[in-house]
């Protein structure tokens, strides 16, 4: 018979297709321990060892071509990568081959630029089967077949062949792996009977060896696994919270188990080893949603656990049987009212009974004629009422929709004096807890029947806020550890108080942190400068920047100039009120301020920071003196005695000018002469008219004649473009007849509207300021014409000199020529 021909369909297709007709040459029993030739028409490839071979093995191949030619070469390629080559139509070349998987040798003949292929060979590199593992066998149901799977191991990289033998003790039958797989196998079996013992092992065998799994022993009650069970809940509906779970046993099942839990809860309530087709279950929570599974097997103790089944139901709800934790705190508004707060933890959900709809609240004065008992309503767990400053009593009760709990009665009384507990303190444990320990009150007259532990955040008064947090704990607990609604990085006020006969004494407070950082923000700061130094206050920081409980603020005090270090005072947290006086400050050295806050982890940046600079005792010293001068002259000055002496001696200060009076102008040389020369005036002539004013020079005033008159004073002016304007020929007048009525006028009282001059130490009101020099009514002698400069002698001139309408009605006020005085004569 003929050696079968080993070569791969793909690999004999290409050598068919390029090479022609090659054979399989003669090889011994085992490829895998001897060596192997491929014989084609144009040459042989021989490999040794061949053809599947471990990772690390030597293989040597060698290449002859049939027809050699001197001037071409024979040529070694792995993987189409030529390898070696040489001439005279043979080559050999031994290859460490470890990389596991399929390796192409080719022979090749090349001659010149052109290749033929001449024949090849494929190497398979791979691993032995190992032993199969974890072998089992399920059938599902009473009625089927049985199928078995094992874990494979390694990768082999070679085809392996695995097989299941099943024997019952006198016959043995094989059965082939199906749907192969590189991981897992698996087979099925023929049919079973239920009193038979078999045995199952599972062999692999590959060219490079051959492996068996453990032998596997069961019967076929140990290997069913029942279909999942139907079932049943009916509820009570008179408890709310009991039920019977009903199932049958079908496909002759008759071990089951039983797990429930509340719908959405993580953990499960187990029944196991019920062999009957119903279970009654208790303690149920009433007015809940639970889920309840089912799981059963062939025997107890035998046989797979089938796959659970689910049934969800609802209990119904049940009278509360819970007792409300009731406490109370009484403030006092006044003197015959007192606000009454009321407590109360929630009940638990089994305690409850279902769903709480509301508590009802009784107060009831224990003195006549105080208050009435009344009933409250509320859904809170807390109220609170303004009642009178009595005694009263109290009960709370809870109600769902089956009942109402047992009424929880109080008596509040007006507590004396009790003690609170000593030595009390809090450290942060992390992980959202903080430990609260504390001494029993001292000298306390009333025994202590226990302790009242309430907590807060800082900026949440405990006794206000509407979810209380408290805890009572029994006489002999000295310390808790505090859990509840606590979070890191925020700091809780914390008060513990002593029970006495259910009231709570005076409460001792302590602050405390479950964890804590430093603060993210510092104080706002405020300075207020004072004589002796500066006032510094400062505002809380808030809440979320805190990011624990502040322990102590830090002031920082530098000079401006940025000598020296800065002083630092710090301040304990707690302090009322938030402000430090800092003295001694030098005066006139300018500081700089700022503030931080520091937390049990650390202090955190500055604040706002502020300069300040004290005012030099000097400077003080003068402005208090001044005001003092100041105050005391009002206080002389209104005393008329005083008065004259403070008068006195301010004529001696002042210098000896301030107390000459004015010269008088009707003592003047011009004013004696003009009255004297009055016949012999004549009218203005033209260059005194008003029409005639252009940049007057200074001249002397002389005596001439005119053919008209002045306007009497009482005369209404008229208005003409530049001249005098004439009423009629006897109206007019002389010119020094004009000059003697502006002396007149000028020495006689002023009008109300016209100026006048004011002599030293006589009162009067103060001129208005004069407006710059336009055509408008004003007065003719203003009070800077008549200063003492006019007390001379010589010639007069007129220089812009107004004339008031008040005394010339009837002459438009216009500037004339200016009046000197001439001192040469």
């Amino acid at each position: 018979m003929p050696f079968p021909r080993i070569v791969p369909s793909a690999l004999w297709l290409v050598l068919h297709l390029t090479a022609g007709p090659c054979r399989k040459g003669p090889a011994g029993a085992s490829g895998a321990a001897r060596g192997a030739t491929e014989v084609c028409d144009k040459g042989n490839v021989t490999a040794s060892p061949c053809c599947a071979i471990p990772g690390g093995t030597n293989v040597t191949l060698s290449c002859r071509l049939a027809a050699p030619r001197g001037w071409c070469w024979a040529a070694i390629f792995l993987n189409s990568s030529e390898q070696i080559r040489a001439q005279g139509g043979w080559v050999s070349k031994t290859f460490l081959v470890t990389a596991h998987g399929r390796h192409n040798f080719t022979c090749k003949c090349i001659c010149g630029d052109r290749r033929k292929l001449v024949c090849g060979i494929d190497i398979q590199c791979g691993n032995p089967p190992d032993e199969p593992r974890n072998v089992s066998c399920i059938q599902k149901g009473t009625q089927g077949h049985p199928t078995c799977t094992w874990h494979k191991g390694r990768l082999t990289y070679l085809h392996t062949a695995y097989g299941i033998e099943l024997s019952n003790g006198t016959d043995v039958f094989s059965f082939p792996e199906e749907t192969p797989s590189q991981v897992l196998g698996s087979g099925a079996l023929s049919k079973l009977d239920f009193d038979s013992n078999y045995t199952v092992v599972v062999s692999a065998s590959n060219p490079l060896g051959n492996a068996s799994s453990q032998p596997l022993t069961f019967m076929l009650v140990d290997i069913v696994k029942p279909h999942p069970p139907d079932f049943s809940v009916e509820f009570d509906d008179s408890s709310g919270t009991s039920c019977t779970v009903l199932w049958h046993h079908g496909a002759q099942a008759q071990h089951c188990r039983l797990r429930y839990r509340p719908l959405g809860r993580h953990g499960w309530s187990t029944v196991e080893g019920s062999s009957r087709e119903q279970h009654h279950l208790q303690g149920l929570e009433p007015d809940t949603a639970h889920e309840f599974q089912l799981s059963c097997r062939m025997l107890p103790g035998r046989g797979l656990w089938s796959d659970w089944s689910s049934s969800q139901g609802s209990t119904p709800a049940a009278v509360p049987t819970g007792t409300l934790d009731v406490w109370y705190r009484q403030q006092e508004l006044d003197s015959g009212h007192q606000n009454l707060s009321l407590f109360w933890k929630a009940l638990s959900r089994s305690e409850a009974g279902g769903t709480i709809l509301g508590y009802t609240v009784t107060l009831e004065a224990l003195e006549q004629g105080k208050l009435r008992a009344q009933s409250h309503w509320t859904t809170q767990t807390s109220f609170s009422r303004v009642t009178p400053r009595v005694a009263h009593r109290v009960t709370v009760t809870a109600h769902n929709a089956r009942g109402s709990s047992a009424p929880v009665p109080i008596l509040t009384h007006l507590s004396p004096d009790l003690p609170p507990p000593q030595r009390v303190s809090a450290v942060g444990l992390g992980n959202s807890s903080i430990l609260v320990s504390w001494s029993p009150p001292a000298r306390a007259a009333v025994p202590v029947g226990g302790y009242l532990l309430e907590w807060a955040e800082p900026w949440r008064e405990p006794r206000r806020q509407p979810q209380h947090r408290w805890l009572k704990l029994p006489p002999s607990h000295l310390a808790t550890v505090i859990a509840e609604h606590i979070r890191d990085n925020v700091c809780y006020q914390i008060h513990v108080s002593a029970l006495y006969q259910d009231r709570a004494g005076r409460a001792a407070s302590v602050r405390g942190n479950s964890t804590a950082q430093a603060p993210s923000a510092g104080p706002q700061m405020f300075t207020t400068p004072t004589a002796s130094g500066v006032l510094v206050s400062w505002e809380e920081i808030p809440a979320p920047q805190q990011r624990g409980c502040i322990t102590a603020y830090h002031i920082y005090l530098h000079r401006k100039d940025g000598q020296g270090q800065p002083q630092v005072h710090a301040v304990p947290a707690g302090k009322a009120p938030r402000s430090l006086h800092l003295a001694p400050l030098e005066p006139g050295e300018p500081h700089e301020l700022w503030m931080t806050a520091a937390t049990a982890a650390g202090e955190g940046p500055r604040g706002n920071s502020d300069s300040v600079c004290l005012d030099s005792a000097g400077g003080w010293l003068t402005l208090v003196l001044v005001c003092s001068f100041f105050v005391l002259s009002a206080c002389l000055c209104s005393v008329p005695p005083a008065r004259r002496v403070f008068q006195g001696l301010l004529s001696l200060l002042l210098p000896q000018w301030q107390s000459k009076a004015i010269p008088d102008p009707a003592n003047a040389t011009w004013a004696k002469s003009l009255a004297a020369a009055k016949a012999e005036l004549s009218a203005p002539s033209s260059p005194f008219l008003p029409g005639a004013f252009e940049e007057p020079e200074t001249s002397p005033v002389e005596e001439t004649s005119a053919p008209r008159e002045p306007p009497k004073p009482r005369d209404k002016p008229a208005v003409g473009s530049g001249d005098w304007a004439q009423e009629s020929p006897e109206e007019q007048q002389p010119l020094p007849e004009l000059y003697r009525r502006l002396l007149v006028e000028a020495m006689e009282p002023p009008e109300p509207v016209a100026e006048y001059i004011s002599s030293p130490g006589s009162p009067g009101p103060e001129p208005e300021p004069a407006p710059e020099p336009e055509p408008s009514p004003i007065s003719v002698f203003p009070s800077a014409f008549l200063p003492p400069v006019l007390g001379c002698q010589g010639n007069l001139t007129l220089d812009r000199v107004k004339l008031s309408g008040s005394s010339f009605p009837s002459i438009s006020a216009q500037p004339v020529q200016s009046l000197t005085c001439d001192t040469s004569e």
